[in-house]
Order: C-alpha cells, then sequence, then structure tokens
C-alpha cells in the first residue's frame, strides 16, 4: 500500500518542458516539479539568466537542463523542441505552458497598438498552441502525457483594462477544453491553472507606475486573503496535475487567486 501511494505521489522517471522557467512562477515549478523527481528541461531569453539558474539548480541536485528561446520565434520553438525530444528520447510526459507577457502599462483599448496585440497573443497564445502541437507526438509516447496551461483570471472576469491580456487568456482556458477532449484518446490529459496577483517580475516590473500601483491596491482590498499570492502558491497546483494522483482530471481550469472571484460583495472588517 506504501508503495502505490508513493508512485501516485512521485514524478520519478517522468520528463518536463517548462517555458519561461527563469523566473516567477516558471521557476517555481522547474523546482517544484525536480522536487518531485522528474527531469526538468526550460527555457529562457536570456543565456545569463539561463546560467545563473541552471548553476543554482545544479547546487540544489536538480535534474535540470536548459535552452534559450524567444518563444515569439517560430523556428526557436521547434528547435527547442528538438531539443528536448533528443534529451528525453522521443517522449515527454509533462508540458507546462508558462511562458507570457502583459502590456507595459494598463493602456486602454484604443491605445493599443497592432505591436502591443501582435506581442501578446503571440507569446500568450500562439507559443502555447504550437508547442502543444510540437509536443503531442512526444506526449504520445509517453503513454501517459499532461499540459499545464498558466492562464489568468484576466481570462475569467472583466477588467477595464488589459483587454488583449485577458482575450489571450481566455483562448487559452478554451483550448485546454477542446484539447482535453480531442486528446484523451491518447492519454493526454490538459488542464489550466488561473492565478491572480502574484509577485511576480510582471507584476514587480510595473512598480514604477503610481497608477499600477494604485490598481494593484484596489483590486486585493476587495480580495478575501487581502494580499497577493507567491508563485509557489501556484506551482503546487501545477504539479499536483501533472502527478499520477491526478490521472483523472482533464479539461479543467483552477483558479488561484485568495478567493478573489467567489466574492460578491465588498469584504466589510468584522
Amino acid at each position: 500500500m506504501a508503495n502505490i501511494r508513493n508512485q501516485r505521489w512521485s514524478l520519478k522517471g517522468m520528463t518536463a518542458l517548462v517555458t519561461g522557467g527563469s523566473r516567477g512562477i516558471g521557476r517555481a515549478t522547474v523546482e517544484e516539479l525536480a522536487e518531485f523527481g522528474a527531469r526538468v528541461h526550460t527555457c529562457c531569453r536570456s543565456q545569463e539568466d539561463l546560467d545563473k539558474c541552471l548553476k543554482e539548480w545544479e547546487a540544489m541536485g536538480f535534474k535540470v537542463s536548459g535552452s534559450v528561446c524567444d518563444v515569439q520565434s517560430k523556428e526557436q520553438r521547434k528547435k527547442l523542441m528538438e531539443t528536448v525530444s533528443s534529451l528525453f528520447n522521443g517522449t515527454l510526459n509533462i508540458l507546462v505552458n508558462n511562458a507570457g507577457r502583459t502590456l507595459s502599462s494598463l493602456k486602454s483599448t484604443v491605445e493599443v497598438t497592432e505591436e502591443d496585440i501582435s506581442s501578446v497573443m503571440s507569446t500568450n497564445f500562439e507559443s502555447s498552441f504550437h508547442f502543444s502541437q510540437l509536443a503531442y507526438p512526444l506526449l504520445k509516447a509517453s503513454g501517459n502525457g499532461s499540459i499545464v496551461f498558466i492562464s489568468s483570471v484576466s481570462g475569467l472576469t472583466a477588467l477595464p483594462f488589459s483587454t488583449p491580456y485577458a482575450a489571450s487568456k481566455a483562448a487559452i482556458n478554451q483550448i485546454t477544453k477542446n484539447l482535453a477532449c480531442e486528446w484523451a484518446k491518447d492519454n493526454i490529459r490538459t488542464n489550466a491553472v488561473a492565478p491572480w496577483i502574484i509577485k511576480t517580475r510582471l507584476v514587480e516590473r510595473s512598480n514604477d507606475d503610481p497608477m499600477h500601483v494604485k490598481g494593484i491596491e484596489q483590486l486585493l482590498s476587495v480580495t478575501p486573503l487581502k494580499r497577493a499570492g507567491e508563485p509557489h502558491e501556484v506551482s503546487s497546483m501545477v504539479v499536483f496535475l501533472c502527478l499520477p494522483a491526478a490521472s483523472y482530471i482533464t479539461g479543467q481550469l483552477f483558479v488561484i487567486d485568495g478567493g478573489h472571484t467567489v466574492k460578491a460583495y465588498p469584504i466589510p472588517d468584522l
């Protein structure tokens, strides 16, 4: 019985690709997957950042490798997946589509440019869709595949800003459901995790914008837990969905938001 329980809660012998794994939710996911026994490959745009992470992970005893990749580039996405296929002998158990971006400021819809839309959609939606296509034969070959998309509460509820970002994440929510139906026959599960405000570089780099800071404070004030989340509070759900223990879960969206989306009225101090 103990052996069965250990197998259900272990990723030993499994392989994983995490995009955008050098910081924030991506880094937390890489580390947690490795802690559960998986061999992990990750990517980021900066060779310097990647080398620093790989050195730290090696010191921690994690089996992690990495490549430089700009996920907006179709050719670089193909090259990355070729590397993964070579490293893991043509199979892959886990794909975490984490790499993402938002607009640099809280632009109104009329201020958004074609370049803004192209950049956000290609990073958040197109790359995730393409990586899933490229990973499909590897996931199928493993006999036990799992894809986790990093979505956002912005793709579930309406906010008066960042419309392209919200649209890209809403699209992620839908392909999660479609692929769950289409690829179930190949024993590939697909799920998504939708974080709220998390302490990542995407959030912190905008702290120089007073309007952004004020907006964050207002949003957190009406969040039941009244704080931003930590990356590891998201990665724990991501990794759970990859475990054998989650083998009957597919096509689902899990919201990690401190209770934000379930509150109906402003919460008074009692």
